[in-house]
């Protein structure tokens, strides 16, 4: 079969960010989602229009936030910042407030009722129990890409940097009230659904097209949407699609992602327009680093090549920053691409996360309402 892939210009960029609505004293998700839209329609039907900036979710207590096309990281983050105070006008009266993680440290997942949309329904239905433990929350930033063969070589690009972003926006430590000794349990949690996890890499756009019809002919999918895998082109966007990052709780930390997506894609894209080729890993090397930025976050070894060297995931991305500052001058994200030390230095959210939980007794609602604070008021640096 033949996929289009629609014109996009090299390297803009757009975010997603999908929020929890919790109680604001206890911390309990709350099933609000389509009063919250109901009210915000009313309200603010600028955000409802051809390119919609709120959409639903599987589950109804979560809303997802969705920034336009922008050229710069900065543009992009803005976007979601106006989008962000539109939901808080409505919230803030409903007794919400909005949270953001790879999982809720204590809810029960069988007890989130899920959104009434023909297409959940049938995901619940055929994945069964897996699928009813879907509660999770991610942060995925889109980069356009100005040719389509330039997808499955960029997808590559970034598989190599896989442990990166795992590593730097694990924040999912607890489920259902335990801790699991992982960084990231979003992370082993979404692969076990069908097509998600880690995409397969194929060399041309050819392959991924034949991919395709083979999921289509056999039923595993009924549109190219439900392939949900980690990193994935997006054709009908023109753009490659970074879904590795667990949910983060303030803008600050989703522009660092943000911005070394962006200067990696952009990267590529040179070395690809120079007649260069992008070097990959095994599969198991790339298997194996996911787990161990799962399992150990920011102090996660993980292998850099296929020779199978290793480094500190930290020790790396200081280096890889250093090579990425010119293009994030280019770019215009300078100050962005360093919000990636500021995280390192601070702590990433599973590190944050338990340092609250200890201090609270263990007291995980705790958690959820210190994680809600930092995403009203920010560092305040």
């Amino acid at each position: 079969m033949k996929i289009d892939f629609a014109e996009s210009q090299q390297s803009t960029i757009g975010l997603e960010w999908e929020l929890a609505l919790v109680d604001q004293h206890g911390g309990e998700l709350v099933s609000m989602a389509p009063q919250v839209l109901e009210r915000l329609q009313a309200e603010h039907p600028e955000l409802f229009g051809e390119l919609p900036r709120i959409h639903q979710e599987l589950l109804l207590n979560t809303v997802e936030i969705v920034s336009g096309v922008h050229r710069t990281v900065g543009g992009a983050a803005a976007d979601l910042a106006e989008s962000l105070a539109a939901v808080r006008s409505v919230t803030d009266r409903l007794g919400i407030e909005l949270f953001s993680a790879g999982s809720h440290p204590f809810c029960q997942p069988r007890l989130q009722p899920v959104t009434d949309k023909e297409r959940y329904a049938k995901l619940i239905d055929r994945t069964q129990w897996w699928g009813r433990q879907m509660v999770i929350y991610g942060v995925h930033v889109h980069i356009g890409l100005d040719r389509r063969d330039k997808a499955m070589p960029v997808l590559d690009a970034l598989v190599n940097y896989f442990p990166h972003f795992q590593a730097l926006s694990a924040s999912s430590p607890f489920w259902g009230g335990e801790d699991t000794g992982y960084a990231s349990q979003r992370a082993l949690m979404f692969q076990q659904l069908p097509t998600a996890g880690l995409p397969f890499q194929f060399p041309s756009w050819a392959e991924f097209e034949g991919y395709v019809q083979d999921m289509l002919t056999t039923g595993v999918i009924d549109a190219i949407n439900e392939i949900r895998w980690d990193i994935r082109p997006v054709p009908r966007l023109g753009t490659i699609e970074m879904r590795v990052c667990d949910g983060l709780s303030t803008l600050e930390e989703i522009t660092a992602v943000a911005a070394l997506t962006q200067c990696l894609v952009e990267e590529a894209s040179r070395a690809l327009d120079a007649g260069q080729s992008i070097p990959t890993m095994p599969p198991w090397h790339v298997q194996e680093n996911k787990w161990r930025a799962a399992r150990y976050g920011l102090d996660a070894i993980i292998i850099l090549d296929a020779a199978g060297n290793e480094q500190l995931v930290t020790e790396h991305l200081a280096s890889t920053l250093e090579r990425l500052a010119p293009i994030a001058r280019d770019l215009g994200c300078e100050r962005e691409l360093l919000r990636v030390e500021e995280i390192i230095r601070r702590g990433a959210g599973y590190q944050r996360q338990r340092r609250v939980a200890e201090a609270h007794g263990g007291d995980l609602r705790a958690v959820v309402l210190e994680e809600a604070r930092l995403m009203r008021e920010g560092y305040g640096e």
